[in-house]
């Protein structure tokens, strides 16, 4: 799965209608909240990483190292901070596959 249909999947799972902005070399994901568009990359940003965890209750075990939903959903990630993001993006990518 690329890094873009993660994120889409993702953010279907948190209920955030993304949208894309940008040349699409460098396409930046956006979503429209009252009057204004704001960024939104879980993949580069702590803060959105961890808020999509919260809103889909993803634990993420620094000791066990795994991403993980209480349906059972769980990926393992390693020593690197990226593949944390990766690992909480999955589990939330399979949670919006399934919506």
């Amino acid at each position: 799965m690329t890094d873009k249909q993660l994120l889409i999947d993702a953010a279907k799972a948190a209920g955030i209608n993304l949208e894309w902005d940008g040349h699409p070399d460098k396409w930046q994901p956006m979503f429209y909240q009252g009057k204004t568009y704001h960024a939104w990359n879980p993949l580069e940003d702590d803060g959105d990483l961890f808020r999509l965890a919260q809103k889909l209750n993803i634990v993420i075990d620094f000791n066990e190292g795994f991403a993980e939903h209480w349906s059972t959903l769980r990926h393992h990630f390693g020593d690197n901070g990226r593949t944390v993001h990766h690992a909480v993006l999955q589990v939330a990518a399979e949670i919006g596959f399934t919506a």
